[in-house]
């Protein structure tokens, strides 16, 4: 497997077996939270356990879903609340800590603190007993996500499909490896997902054959369809699957859950390092997909190729230069 993919697509750390997501960009209006809340809700429907965390003052999770816990997560970090009493649960296998106006001042408290760029992480640094933690970011480039960026081990970028999104995917990407730099940090980008996408526009089919073209076809994910569906689920407090489970919203969010469940295999820690690392080149080079299929009301795998499988390395080499700039190669 090549240098510059094992560095475009991460490895999770040994001994570390939540995948940590953080829903990130810079940029505000891109979906971040309809990605983290929906995203959630798929993983749980997959028997997986996640904690959802808000780290928006504006507190649009809150404010789209039940809440019933009476603190949230400026108590746990500012006044070392208990973490159960800051979560309430949303579902089966699905919790969430939220947030409110009051994060705000936090940031200011946290600024004061010695190691105020690993606050987050050393609060969070008990064992939580969950598949997935995501957390969903406000957009800022503040040292609220710094600390997430330092306690998270991938990163997936919302952007909408149109010129002023592409402008901020790239900067966001520049900013994340520019910060693993200066920090010595390994986060990376683990998935690009365009949203807002309209097939009948010719920005948005331009924007997203450009995504690809720059970032590779497997790191950018299928789009998420602009849908009204999507729009009217948090009025009524529910993720898309219950809102409308047959609504195209509700299809693009599954086939993304389902990506981010197909690539598991390759962050799977009860595998040895090099059948992961064997994994990994199967996928990105060899163009050996694995499939999500569900055999009786269960999820299982099984393998197909797909088409571009002579393609991918020279498609990588030819990006190298691409790639180069990011500072991934």
């Amino acid at each position: 497997m090549s240098r510059n993919v094992k560095r475009l697509f991460l490895c999770v750390k040994r001994g570390d077996l939540m995948r940590k997501i953080a829903i990130f960009n810079q940029k505000g209006g891109v979906g971040k939270t309809t990605t983290a809340v929906n995203l959630a809700a798929g993983l749980s429907r997959n028997s997986k356990r996640v904690l959802l965390i808000d780290l928006d003052p504006q507190g649009d999770i809150s404010a789209c879903q039940n809440i019933n816990s009476q603190y949230n997560i400026y108590h746990f970090l500012m006044e070392n609340a208990d973490l159960q009493d800051c979560t309430s649960r949303l579902g089966k296998n699905l919790d969430i800590i939220h947030a409110d106006h009051k994060l705000a001042d936090a940031e200011q408290q946290i600024a004061k603190e010695k190691d105020s760029v690993n606050f987050l992480k050393n609060r969070f640094s008990l064992k939580l007993d969950y598949d997935y933690l995501l957390l969903d970011c406000p957009p800022s480039w503040r040292l609220l996500n710094k600390n997430v960026l330092l306690y998270a081990s991938e990163v997936i970028i919302p952007t909408s499909a149109d010129v002023l999104g592409y402008g901020s995917l790239e900067k966001t990407v520049k900013r994340i490896t520019e910060f693993n730099k200066m920090n010595g940090h390994k986060i990376l980008v683990s998935s690009i997902l365009p949203t807002m996408f309209d097939k009948r526009n010719r920005i948005c089919n331009e924007i997203s054959l450009k995504m690809k073209k720059e970032f590779t076809p497997l790191l950018v994910a299928e789009p998420i369809r602009i849908n009204s569906k999507l729009k009217e689920a948090p009025k009524a407090k529910m993720s898309i699957f219950t809102y409308d489970k047959k609504s195209t919203g509700a299809e693009d969010y599954w086939k993304f859950t389902k990506l981010i469940l197909e690539n598991e295999h390759m962050f799977d820690l009860n595998l040895p390092q090099p059948q992961r690392e064997k994994a990994m080149k199967e996928y990105f080079i060899d163009g050996k997909k694995r499939e999500l299929m569900i055999v009786n009301n269960k999820v299982t795998f099984g393998f197909k190729f797909i088409n571009f499988a002579n393609s991918m390395k020279t498609h990588f080499e030819e990006n190298h230069k691409k790639l180069k700039r990011f500072g991934y190669a």
